[in-house]
């Protein structure tokens, strides 16, 4: 699972709509192909049929580990190299369940969070006149 996530976490924004998209059409094969023409952006189909591959691993990986997980994990991996605030709009504008929506946001924002544990309380100092 975690080398599919890289590779999707490194489509962006097209790879998370690819993973809605495939589980949103149940197994209609025509919107998964006109969606991937139009992702195949300047490499047309071509590109696009780059992408049909991937498809066949994505949806036996969202049937093994669920979307949830899966976008999870994309997430969690794109936060490492992107904006946070940029993810969480993303997330927003993604037609998924608001629950959903919720769990992605609290990952995201749970990640941002600075553990304080660590930072030294500081010391009294006393000072004293001769």
């Amino acid at each position: 699972m975690d080398e599919i996530v890289k590779k999707l976490a490194g489509l962006g924004l097209p790879g998370v709509i690819l993973v809605v998209l495939t589980v949103a059409s149940g197994g209609s094969s025509a919107a998964v192909a006109a969606a991937i023409t139009a992702l195949g952006g300047p490499f047309g189909i071509v590109g696009g049929i780059g992408l049909l591959g991937l498809i066949t691993v994505l949806g036996d990986t969202i049937a093994g580990y669920g979307i949830e997980a899966i976008l999870k994990a994309i997430y969690a991996e794109r936060s490492k190299t992107e904006s946070v605030r940029y993810l969480l709009k993303e997330i927003k504008d993604l037609p998924i369940s608001e629950e959903l929506k919720l769990k992605l946001k609290n990952q995201l924002s749970s990640e941002v969070i600075v553990d304080t544990g660590d930072i030294p309380q500081p010391t009294t100092v006393e000072i004293v006149e001769e």
